[in-house]
């Protein structure tokens, strides 16, 4: 049980700089990260209660599902922090990173929350029988309490001067070394 618990944490570890992204955007309440988190919590439960029942009906390592989700997502999420830069300098966007709206936090939540529901089905598939409700409430947790802790961080003289790309960059490349971590695993190397 403690390895399932120490694997959320570690895992989780994405969520700061989702937070710190979040944070660095001057518009950015911590009331949307909360709602964010509360949502995500639910994923995490749903997530486990799926992978428990799953588990023995994949006919193959799930670690590959694990893996391939999560090289997908972080892709997503680098790709997509680009893609909205390249749209915003071509409509001469003069606030850029400044501009906080639904149409940025909702996928932001979506993208998130479906991590945080992949990280409790993967630590579920992974740890099998030995699973057990820690895992869910861990993963809501530590996300919780990353991304919370560097929104705050984000708001500080020191930070406010890290440019948003480098934070969107690193949670991209977080998520797809969990997914390769889970890959190589598998893999045996």
């Amino acid at each position: 049980m403690f390895m399932s618990i120490l694997s959320g944490l570690i895992v989780s570890v994405d969520a700061f700089f989702i937070g710190l992204s979040l944070g660095l955007q001057k518009r950015c309440k911590f009331l949307y990260l909360a709602i964010i988190n509360v949502f995500l919590f639910g994923l995490c439960i749903l997530g486990f209660l799926i992978a428990g029942r799953v588990y023995e009906y994949i006919p193959f390592e799930p670690d590959y599902i694990v893996g391939f989700a999560f090289i997908s997502l972080g892709l997503w999420y680098i790709l997509h922090y680009f893609i909205t830069k390249y749209i915003r300098s071509r409509k001469n966007d003069t606030e850029g990173e400044e501009i906080t709206s639904l149409k940025t936090l909702i996928p932001v939540g979506l993208v998130m929350s479906g991590e945080a529901m992949l990280i409790t089905m993967g630590i579920t598939f992974i740890f099998g029988i030995y699973s057990t409700f820690a895992i869910p409430i861990t993963v809501a947790l530590a996300h919780f309490g990353y991304s919370s802790l560097s929104f705050f961080l984000a708001r500080t003289k020191y930070v406010k001067r890290i440019p948003p790309v480098i934070s969107q960059v690193i949670s991209g490349l977080a998520l797809i070394t969990y997914g390769l971590m889970a890959l190589f695993v598998e893999i045996g190397m």
